[in-house]
């Protein structure tokens, strides 16, 4: 976790110069030290760790390919720096990726898209969270990886497929009950429900639940 008397270190990969560059912009007006910024993905754990970054930006589509350089970077950065938050910036929803990426294990992970970020707030809340190793992703993300589930949730109800989609995105139960309109005991509830259809224990954590269940989706179902 970072000491809130020092900036937050951000490593920086993006090929299109001109997001490189305000991002650097943005990020220096959130607070954070920009502690590199490069346009492709190469030596990614490399650079990250002779920066000592706390949290890495990546785009996914980066050269020579422009395919997968990206999150395949941001896997091999998971495996070795597990410390270091992640937070891909597409324009993209690689689903295979993002579901391996998600079920790495513990740390900081988060995935949104390029199109969808509207405000410097939104942004830099999101490199916080993935630093304090958080989970924050984007609806559609989430909405890709729902639909790629595996069966057991089609044992959920409607209501609890919405409250897991919640989940996922990394809200709090009160978060959830306002956006639904309904108490936070039914939303507990429902998270209840969830996790003993899935055969999954409640931690007590957003971060851990949220972790549990991309996991658990990734998985085939099969014996």
């Amino acid at each position: 976790m970072t000491d809130h008397q020092t900036p937050l270190r951000v490593i920086l990969f993006e090929d299109s110069i001109l997001l490189r560059e305000g991002l650097v912009r943005l990020f220096a007006e959130a607070g954070f030290e920009t502690v590199g910024a490069h346009a492709d993905a190469e030596d990614v754990v490399a650079r990250t760790r002779a920066a000592a970054a706390e949290v890495a930006v990546l785009d996914v589509r980066m050269p020579p390919t422009f395919r997968d350089e990206g999150i395949r970077a941001a896997l091999a950065l998971r495996e070795v720096l597990p410390e270091v938050g992640i937070l891909v910036l597409s324009q993209y929803v690689e689903g295979v990726y993002a579901r391996e990426l998600l079920g790495a294990g513990d740390g900081g992970v988060g995935y949104l898209l390029k199109d969808r970020v509207t405000s410097l707030e939104e942004l830099s809340a999101a490199v916080r969270q993935v630093s304090r190793g958080g989970t924050v992703l984007d609806p559609r993300v989430v909405q890709q990886l729902m639909r790629t589930g595996p069966d057991p949730v089609t044992r959920l109800t409607p209501r609890e497929r919405e409250v897991l989609e919640a989940m996922a995105e990394g809200r709090s139960n009160v978060s959830i009950a306002a956006g639904m309109s309904v108490g936070v005991g039914a939303v507990e509830k429902n998270i209840s429900a969830i996790f003993a259809k899935l055969g999954l224990e409640d931690s007590g954590t957003d971060h851990r639940r949220v972790l549990a269940v991309l996991a658990y989706l990734q998985k085939d179902p099969r014996p």
